[in-house]
């Protein structure tokens, strides 16, 4: 299972605000999502999808399935992903904000929804994976990826991404994922194809991802 479709990974913090005004950005492609908030376009990797009915949650993109929780009763998503900007902090250093953050990501993911339920029995326990600088857009950014295991269910797993907009005031951007561990959840790897897809909305060439000029640590 994956995270609940009720909260997803917004959880209580970050989330957006108000930045400068930006015209719209035309969204034609199925297989992109213009984050015009932040400044970014995400990739939709096959077997995603986007969530065009986002009010006030960032920029989504999610896997087309629900499935019922294992957990509380309700209805869970195998994936999803949302682009908010960083707020209540003046912390521009990525590092900072990704492990700052990873830790929210997990409990809005898979532990206690909007409504107070616990989709899949509550978080017990987490091992880090993965975590390292990586190029975002063009920008410095620092990732970090956790196992996180829960009381019902298989768990999954969860990652912070932070990095500043390369668009306006530059304001810094923490993008969180969540793939569930069960069986029909996307490859986990899906997390490596989204981050080297995101743009900036002004360069849609703009170098970004795994392995273009910073390199991820183990």
């Amino acid at each position: 299972m994956a995270a609940p479709s009720t909260e997803a990974e917004t959880g209580p913090a970050p989330t957006p605000t108000e930045k400068e005004t930006r015209s719209p950005t035309a969204d034609p492609d199925p297989d992109t999502l213009v984050d015009d908030l932040n400044g970014i376009t995400l990739p939709v990797p096959k077997g995603w999808e986007k969530d065009d009915d986002t009010v006030g949650g960032g920029a989504t993109i999610q896997t087309p399935d629900i499935v019922d929780c294992p957990g509380d009763s309700g209805l869970c998503r195998h994936g999803t992903v949302t682009s908010n900007t960083a707020t209540g902090t003046n912390e521009t250093d990525p590092k900072a904000l990704a492990l700052g953050d990873i830790e929210d990501a997990a409990e809005a993911a898979y532990d206690k929804d909007k409504l107070d339920r616990q989709p899949y029995g509550g978080v017990t326990g987490h091992e880090q994976v993965k975590a390292g600088q990586v190029a975002v857009a063009g920008r410095a950014g620092y990732y970090v990826r956790w196992r996180v295991h829960t009381a019902k269910g298989p768990g999954g797993y969860v990652q912070s991404l932070a990095f500043a907009s390369s668009v306006g005031s530059e304001s810094m951007i923490i993008v969180r994922f969540a793939v569930g561990a069960a069986d029909g959840a996307p490859p986990v790897s899906d997390m490596d194809e989204i981050t080297a897809g995101i743009r900036s909305v002004d360069d849609s060439e703009s170098s970004g991802g795994v392995g273009s000029g910073v390199t991820p640590a183990p």
